[in-house]
């Protein structure tokens, strides 16, 4: 066998193994984020309700979508929020403006996906209860 061949064999093994690698330190931020976090327990029971609902009342596609698309959104940004605190938290544990306006910002991202998540749950579940 060429040994040019052997090299991409490896160069091939390696990438896959660092991809590999990389789903494992992505649950590992999961785990930590559900064992760690007050508020990763609060959107899970959320996002139970949210599931529960659209299995009773059967809603469509379009809105298991709409649902699935926000529902998503608040997790994302509530995940991004806490690894912002924590760096900041890291930098310094001492008060300070900027970090405080960073931790604000953050947490702000996260209200305003949680209100879009709201107002998306109004509008597929509002009809079906009424």
């Amino acid at each position: 066998m060429p040994k040019k061949h052997l090299i991409n064999m490896k160069s091939i093994q390696l990438y896959l193994r660092s991809r590999i690698s990389s789903f494992g330190f992505a649950f590992n931020g999961l785990w930590s984020f559900f064992k760690n976090e007050p508020n990763a327990r609060i959107h899970f029971a959320f996002t139970l309700a949210v599931l529960a609902a659209a299995f009773y009342f059967n809603v469509s596609a379009t809105e298991a979508m709409a649902l699935l698309i926000v529902t998503a959104i608040v997790w994302v940004t509530e995940i991004f929020n806490t690894a912002i605190e924590h760096t900041m938290n890291f930098i310094s544990t001492e008060k300070n403006e900027h970090i405080k306006l960073i931790k604000d910002l953050a947490a702000c991202g996260v209200l305003l996906a949680a209100i879009a998540a709201l107002i998306t749950g109004l509008i597929v579940f509002l009809p079906k209860i009424l």
